[in-house]
């Protein structure tokens, strides 16, 4: 079953320019035990990034053949491109005991929450909607037209923040690292993981008394 497999679950997200790829990554040079899963969109690859690394690039034909016949354990529309993530792909390294992180948005993370009930959702905030502006022009590879929309699509995705366990406000990104890092490892410590992946500790629990 899906939501009873070894390995643990966070689904990360934030409106673009909140800082949860910059943080994500972070935690990921600190944790080695961590695996981030990549997903398949249909946006066009921005300067530097690599098919494989940061996206499987592919184009919408597949991507639709991919949904229809269940490649997806989460699809979304996001800016007019389309992201998913490899139902096969987190199904093995979930089966073999590996900890995994989703970069998803918050219709992604709803999907994800229906088919692992054991998952951990976080909601990263940006400081204000003043200083998510700064960050999308600090980067510099939207036009003020694509910042614009990301603005205000940023209103719509933080309303659902009250859906998520829980909420990091990235306003110094040191004290969010590590208080992404507290919430993994304290989903791995929960008892159901534990005893999924420590049976033989468990052991007097099949004893009379």
């Amino acid at each position: 079953m899906l939501g009873t497999m070894p390995g643990t679950l966070t689904t990360v997200t934030a409106p673009s320019g909140a800082g949860k790829t910059t943080l994500v990554r972070e935690l990921l040079l600190r944790d080695p035990n961590l695996r981030l899963s990549v997903s398949y969109t249909t946006r066009a690859a921005r300067e530097g990034e690599e098919d494989g690394r940061e996206y499987h690039f592919i184009e919408t034909g597949r991507f639709f053949q991919m949904r229809d016949t269940g490649g997806f354990v989460e699809w979304a529309e996001v800016h007019g491109n389309y992201y998913g993530t490899s139902r096969t792909w987190l199904a093995k390294q979930l089966e073999e005991g590996h900890d995994t992180m989703l970069e998803i948005d918050w219709q992604g993370a709803r999907q994800v929450r229906e088919t692992f009930p054991d998952s951990v959702s976080v909601f990263v905030l940006p400081p204000s909607l003043g200083e998510l502006e700064n960050r999308l022009r600090r980067r510099g590879t939207d036009s003020e037209d694509t910042i614009a929309q990301r603005l205000h699509a940023a209103l719509g995705e933080v309303r659902h923040v009250q859906e998520f366990a829980y909420v990091i406000i990235n306003n110094h990104l040191p004290d969010a690292v590590a208080e992404l890092a507290a919430i993994v490892k304290a989903a791995r410590l929960r008892f159901s993981n534990q005893h999924k992946r420590h049976p033989q500790y468990f052991s007097f629990l099949e004893q009379d008394c």
